[in-house]
């Protein structure tokens, strides 16, 4: 019976070249000389420092097309609430989604239940696998779920038949 996984992975490497880039953007630019504006990276969040709220949207005008020129999406990132650091210092963290979460899976799950086609989904940890008779029903599957889905990245891949 063939199968497929929905998933959603971010290239890391791709990420932490784009936060490099994006800081050395930041540094060289004569509107933030003498500000402690810069990106952070951490594993699976992103720390965007500066000294005002405006400093944090233009950091992300540079940061965000950086992403997508290195092939990450964007809509993988989660925003935080604006935080007070001290002084007139703000900090916004960015929450990097990996994996479909539970909720997502879930809401996959009941579409293609409720499209009729004749489809398998469960839900395998942080991806989901849809399993079906044939090939052609697997590739409805697929443009059912991309069509509907738009908000957040998903890959189809682990095609086994």
């Amino acid at each position: 019976m063939p199968s497929f996984d929905i998933t959603s992975e971010v290239d890391l490497v791709a990420l932490r070249n784009a936060v490099e880039v994006a800081n050395r953007k930041i540094t060289n630019r004569y509107d933030f000389k003498g500000t402690d504006a810069r990106v952070e990276h951490a594993d699976k969040l992103l720390t965007l420092f500066g000294d005002s709220d405006f400093q944090l949207d233009q950091m992300k005008a540079i940061l965000l097309p950086e992403m997508t020129a290195k092939k990450v999406d964007v809509r993988c990132l989660e925003y935080g609430d604006l935080q007070k650091v001290g002084g007139n210092k703000v900090k916004q963290e960015l929450k990097v989604r990996v994996g479909v979460e539970q909720e997502l899976g879930k809401k996959v799950v009941k579409l293609l239940k409720d499209s009729k086609l004749k489809v398998q989904a469960s839900i395998q940890g942080d991806a989901v696998r849809v399993a079906g008779a044939k090939r052609d029903v697997l590739q409805e599957a697929i443009a059912l779920v991309k069509k509907d889905i738009t908000d957040f990245p998903l890959q189809y891949g682990n095609f086994r038949d």
